[in-house]
């Protein structure tokens, strides 16, 4: 299981680092997508092929959600040459990083985990995390005081009360399948994170040109990807109940067409890309002309892929075997690919596709060795284990965390002793 793992760890890493030029709930939502799509790819369960789009819209909203989460501060933080900042600074990381993949990891674990005789009620489940969400934001920002980010958006609390209301409902209705890819997820991710500030702060000292916040947004996503796929693959999963053709032709609208859109308005704008003409100091006239084409390109390619997309779900929608076969796999490279291009389309990568020290240039190289990796050694299905024979208690989470915080003190330790004050530094202290 460890190959199908790292393949989805550099699937969902190439997809964060993606996201970091889009940003926010929207750029979050696509990546997360795209992970759980990678991980359905090699998991090799049909019953879970034919439900990919709905699963995909959990694995969306969970790690979308946490894009309102500001942590641009707390990445300064770790650039302090104070220990103790130093120190809070990659701990909140962790704290970031664990939030977004706990509602990754929980919401996409319970689709999985849900069964004809065991479904979850999501319009509960919702209620609650929206209450608790708003309950525990309201008690620690506005009673407590407890700022994570000042004076930035404290939204991290919000997030925070709707990852413990997702735990609560979990482990009160049974679902220990899904509370167990919850916790590693965010295990994983929260440590990815804070690993990947530091190797932006150590590449920011090295005197290397290279885009080290990139670097730090492909740990988050490979590490809680690694942790997500780990913890789905070890465990026994009972046959996951057979979405109803709405559910699944409403949930393919959100992947194939909302996201995508979405991003185009959010993420991208002719000022935008003005912006980038004069970086290339193009003309007046060849700057509109250029910003216009870069627009009407981006919404061409939304059109082209999701007509593609809806196309290949109704010729292999009914099909167990071929959906199993060929709908999913053409789903994962087509919403990857797409991604892909948007990314490049966003920054005008083509004109330095072959020069390495951009990092964006990697990301085509890396889709393509993942499609060369799946066709020629992931397509044979696996054989899942019956259980792991691990058994996850109360003292062996508590080690996972002490080892995690040991971890994050060293790396603290290393940091303020490897440079002295950098650009970007903030004292929480």
């Amino acid at each position: 299981m460890i190959s199908r793992s790292l393949f989805v760890a550099i699937a969902l890493g190439l997809a964060w680092a993606m996201r970091g030029h889009f940003g926010h709930e929207w750029g979050a939502s696509w990546a997360g997508a795209t992970g759980v799509l990678a991980l359905l790819l090699v998991a090799g369960r049909r019953d879970w092929a034919r439900k990919a789009p709905v699963l995909a819209v959990l694995g969306a909203l969970g790690w979308g959600a946490g894009g309102m989460m500001s942590y641009g501060i707390v990445v300064g933080y770790c650039r302090s040459i104070s220990f103790p900042n130093a120190l809070y600074g990659y701990a909140m990381l962790a704290v970031i990083g664990g939030l977004y993949g706990f509602g990754g990891g929980g919401l996409l674990g319970l689709g999985l985990e849900s069964e004809e005789k065991h479904k979850p009620d999501w319009a509960r489940l919702m209620a609650e995390m929206v209450a608790g969400a708003i309950l525990t934001w309201g008690l620690f920002i506005y009673q407590m005081e407890w700022f994570m980010t000042p004076p930035r958006s404290e939204l991290w609390a919000a997030l925070l009360g709707a990852a413990l209301a997702l735990a609560w409902y979990l482990a009160r209705n049974g679902f220990y399948r899904a509370l167990r890819v919850a916790g590693y997820t965010a295990l994983g991710a929260g440590f990815g994170f804070a690993f990947g500030n530091f190797l932006q702060t150590l590449g920011s000292t090295s005197g290397l040109h290279y885009n080290w916040w990139n670097v730090m947004e492909f740990t988050l996503g490979f590490f809680g990807g690694l942790a997500m796929a780990w913890s789905v693959l070890t465990r026994s999963w009972p046959e996951s109940d057979t979405p109803t053709p709405a559910g699944t032709w409403i949930a393919a609208v959100i992947v194939f067409l909302f996201i995508p859109f979405t991003n185009l308005v959010n993420g991208m704008s002719t000022g935008d890309f003005l912006k980038k003409a004069t970086q290339l100091r193009l003309p007046g006239s060849d700057a509109a002309a250029f910003a216009s084409r870069q627009m009407w390109l981006s919404g061409a390619i939304v059109v082209i892929f999701a007509t593609l997309l809806f196309y290949l779900w109704k010729k292999q929608g009914a099909d167990r075997d071929k959906v199993f076969r060929i709908a999913l796999p053409a789903t994962f490279f087509l919403v990857a690919l797409e991604y892909n291009l948007f990314a490049y389309i966003k920054l005008d990568t083509f004109h330095h596709l072959l020069n390495f020290g951009h990092s964006d240039s990697l990301y085509i190289f890396i889709l393509a060795g993942l499609f060369l990796w799946w066709y020629y050694s992931l397509r044979k299905e696996p054989e899942l284990p019956a259980d792991n024979g691990v058994r996850e208690t109360w003292k062996r989470w508590g080690m996972i965390a002490g080892a995690l915080l040991l971890a994050l003190i060293l790396i603290a330790f290393i940091s303020v002793n490897t440079h002295g004050e950098l650009p970007g530094a903030h004292n929480r202290f």
